[in-house]
């Protein structure tokens, strides 16, 4: 529920003063009755305060504190205990972490109840009403071919990963059977966000999330479809084909051949704060830069991994046996994020990572983000053959921009990908640097436009309307960076979009026979892989 924001208009100067206060405190009131009328009646009074003050480009509207006082008049109003103790927010209050993947419930450190009470009201009803600087003019583009380059070919997924819709369409009755496996409700209209929220997601990635879906109603004003999406945020996909008697759409940021579940781009593409890793564009650039401090003959001729295996991975655990640099060619190491953390992460830094002729990529509890920055190293990718896909990685092909190492006689077959590489410089160099210009492709302009088609051609299947649930609160650029940390809004900021002088990519046509074909070819490389070893 937003309050409409207006431009203050000069009033007489015969009015008198207390007339103006007494106009300020019934617009108050008005507000608290709109919005709080379903909490107690308890006595308070209002400092009459109302200061504004603008934080990275937000502006965050900052109430007075409110106090109880037993000589006042009687108004309705929150009983702060209740207000604090019910009310979610995009930050994680009073959100349980997701029963199908537990984690640890997130504290926050506000310092008194009055305070928290005060920012949640602050940002969930004082920031996104009436215009704001994100209504931007819709550009009335022609989709022509000399406007619009076509899109990268893994872009034909969108139509596959749709399919199952294509003929029933997408129904409500669709939408509340994927409410049982969803952590928060998306719906757009208008060019506004709202967003119904069930369940936490792990750290910040809901409202990295959220955040980068407000950039590109930012990228493409006016241009968004209307559209109703249920939202997974955790990394495994539920929605096995074989159990569930009709599709139910999801969208998380992974998927399997088995499953329904619809990928999406994740959050760290516009940061991940909690092990300073920042925007993907950034990232990249520090990357690329960091792949060139050695030539390729200079790298160092071994494969290299650093993570974290315990995370139920029987790959990454097997994998640490494989920690030989004579015998297997290979460096494993642990990573142990919370040293990292006290360290200020300088051991973890991307772009020093980079000095090795061959880099692992290993699945963890299911996909893991780890694969860009791995791709976009220059080293050639040795990719144990995983069983998950996120939206990109379907673009690549083996012995192509990575090399395939079965998971069978895993540390064997490591070793027999480095001793072919070291064989064969030239031919290795080049596949590790298609994996880069693959990545450097991937850019920010081409992840919205992914986002952009995913959802249009989405929005195309839904044959209701959508309109905004009751419990759904908009969120805006204003009020998530009110709710979000100091580190988080600085991550946020330095992901920031502006609308794009250029329309989005065009979109191929759907081509069964065209997927169906890559992925037989794929298969065939990597069974081959495995009976070389």
């Amino acid at each position: 529920m937003g309050v409409l924001s207006r431009k203050p208009v000069q009033s007489p100067s015969f009015v008198p003063r207390f007339i103006l206060i007494l106009a300020f405190f019934s617009l108050a009131i008005l507000l608290l009755f709109e919005v709080l009328s379903d909490f107690p009646v308890i006595a308070f009074t209002i400092h009459a305060s109302l200061s504004i003050s603008c934080l990275n480009g937000a502006f965050h509207q900052t109430v007075g504190r409110l106090d109880y006082f037993p000589n006042t008049f009687m108004v309705p109003y929150i009983n702060v205990d209740n207000f604090v103790s019910q009310t979610k927010t995009i930050a994680g209050h009073n959100l349980k972490p997701t029963p199908w993947h537990p984690f640890p419930l997130k504290t926050f450190s506000e310092e008194t109840k009055y305070a928290l009470a005060s920012k949640i009201f602050q940002c969930s009803y004082l920031t996104c009403g009436g215009s704001t600087g994100d209504d931007l003019a819709h550009k009335n583009w022609s989709l022509s071919a000399d406007q619009a380059g076509t899109c990268p070919e893994f872009f034909r997924w969108i139509h596959h990963d749709l399919e199952p819709w294509s003929q029933s369409r997408i129904s409500l009755n669709h939408l509340m059977e994927a409410k049982k496996h969803a952590a928060l409700r998306v719906v757009i209209i208008g060019g506004k966000l709202y967003v119904d929220l069930y369940y936490a997601c792990t750290q910040s990635r809901a409202m990295f999330t959220l955040w980068g879906l407000l950039q590109l109603l930012r990228r493409y004003p006016g241009m968004v479809p209307d559209v109703d999406m249920m939202f997974e945020c955790m990394d495994k996909p539920k929605l096995n084909k074989t159990l569930h008697y009709m599709p139910v759409p999801l969208f998380r940021y992974c998927t399997t051949p088995n499953h329904h579940d619809i990928p999406f781009p994740d959050w760290s593409f516009w940061g991940w704060p909690e092990i300073n890793i920042g925007p993907w564009n950034e990232e990249f650039q520090s990357i690329k830069q960091g792949s060139q401090a050695r030539s390729w003959p200079k790298k160092w001729p071994l494969a290299y991994w650093k993570g974290n295996p315990n995370v139920v991975s029987p790959i990454r655990v097997e994998l640490l046996q494989c920690n030989h640099s004579r015998q297997w060619k290979a460096q494993i190491l642990r990573q142990d994020w919370d040293a990292e953390a006290k360290g200020g992460f300088e051991q973890s830094k991307l772009s020093s990572q980079c000095n090795y002729r061959y880099k692992i990529y290993a699945e963890g509890y299911a996909w893991s983000v780890s694969l860009k920055y791995i791709l976009a190293c220059g080293s050639l990718p040795l990719i144990i053959t995983p069983e998950y896909e996120d939206f990109f990685s379907r673009g690549l092909f083996p012995k192509e921009n990575y090399w395939p190492i079965p998971p069978s006689n895993l540390c064997r077959s490591i070793r027999s990908a480095v001793d072919w590489g070291n064989a064969h410089l030239t031919e290795a160099e080049a596949m590790g640097s298609r994996a880069q210009e693959f990545m450097e492709s991937l850019s920010m302009d081409r992840v919205y436009d992914y986002m952009y088609h995913l959802i249009v051609e989405y929005s195309k299947l839904l044959d209701f309307t959508p309109v905004r649930p009751s419990s759904a609160d908009e969120v805006c650029v204003d009020s998530l960076l009110c709710f979000a940390e100091e580190k988080q809004r600085e991550f946020l900021g330095r992901s920031t979009a502006f609308p794009s002088s250029d329309p989005p990519c065009r979109l191929q046509p759907p081509n069964k026979d065209l997927i169906k074909g890559e992925v037989e070819k794929k298969r065939k490389i990597i069974k081959d892989a495995q009976v070389l070893v």
